[in-house]
């Protein structure tokens, strides 16, 4: 059965005006343009829809019936249009995005609100996971766009911009590597070690750069979440070594933290996305705004006063 849009139209039109002449006339069409429209949707249904006579125009019974389902489909069809038409102009839709947890808390939150102050019609889908699970996303288009750490060379993946996080460490007031000047990859093993799980970027961080200084770390414990190392790094359990600019060393008391000085203790920070993939719109708004911006990392410890507590205060 073939209806098109035009005789929908000019059917909706025609039974709300009651006229043909005031019908045509709404739509911009010719009296006997809309009059064949009209004729050609009752030869489709194989209905008679107006009854006419000189002074009205009246719907029949199987033109009551039909109107109302019409009229919310073109409702529906228009409203799409409507919302394509924003999407295509980036101004209204959901990003849909995945970023490492460290990362979704940090430098996430502002990045959001600076580009909605210029797109207030965005809505994010953020997913925050480790940076194995961050990779499946981006290959099973869950999402589009990732924010993630370490190392990059996947040749089904893009890098759409480049940062660089230094690593710090983490210990309870009181710590002896709290008297330690500069702390290297020799001072950090002697010391045992609270690990991040091996999915994590950070421990493929951790990882390298003892593997490059032909250093062998003492591991206490490994965990997948930030909080989790924090809190054993409180129980005076080990030390940890976790991203700079990770928030959630604020949250936790008597804790202190101390820049690691060597230089393989920097984790790699990427925007990425599904190689030969085109962005939708807003998306790609979004990508566009963090290369103009860049991504800054905020240290939230206190690099140079290591024996002032972190506060939460303090990373405000």
């Amino acid at each position: 059965m073939d209806v098109n849009l035009r005789q929908m139209r000019s059917f909706v039109a025609v039974a709300r005006l009651g006229n043909f002449t005031r019908a045509a006339k709404f739509l911009h069409v010719s009296q006997p343009t809309l009059t064949i429209h009209i004729k050609q949707l009752e030869e489709t249904l194989g209905l008679k829809l107006f009854d006419r006579n000189p002074r009205a125009v009246n719907l029949t019974r199987m033109g009551r019936d039909l109107l109302p389902t019409f009229e919310r489909t073109l409702q529906d069809l228009d409203s799409m249009l409507h919302n394509a038409k924003n999407v295509s102009t980036a101004q209204r839709g959901v990003i849909r995005i995945s970023v490492l947890p460290s990362l979704a808390a940090s430098v996430l939150p502002d990045m959001i609100r600076q580009f909605r102050k210029q797109n207030p019609g965005a809505s994010f889908a953020v997913k925050d996971c480790v940076a194995g699970s961050l990779l499946a996303l981006i290959r099973s288009d869950e999402v589009d766009l990732g924010l993630t750490g370490g190392v990059i060379d996947f040749p089904d993946i893009d890098i759409l911009l480049r940062a660089s996080d230094e690593m710090n460490v983490i210990y309870p007031e009181g710590h002896p590597i709290g008297k330690i000047s500069r702390i290297s990859a020799e001072r950090l093993a002697q010391f045992p070690i609270i690990m991040m799980d091996m999915n994590t970027s950070v421990r493929a961080i951790t990882d390298q750069a003892f593997s490059k200084a032909r250093l062998m770390p003492k591991p206490v414990a490994e965990v997948t979440y930030m909080m989790t190392a924090l809190g054993m790094v409180r129980a005076g359990l080990g030390i940890a070594i976790l991203p700079a600019s990770a928030r959630e060393v604020a949250a936790v008391p008597n804790l202190r933290t101390k820049r690691i000085n060597d230089p393989n203790f920097s984790r790699q920070i990427a925007l990425i996305k599904k190689k030969d993939r085109t962005l939708p719109p807003l998306s790609k708004a979004f990508a566009d705004h963090l290369l103009q911006t860049g991504i800054t990392f905020r240290n939230i410890g206190n690099r140079d006063r290591d024996a002032v507590p972190i506060t939460a205060e303090e990373s405000a």
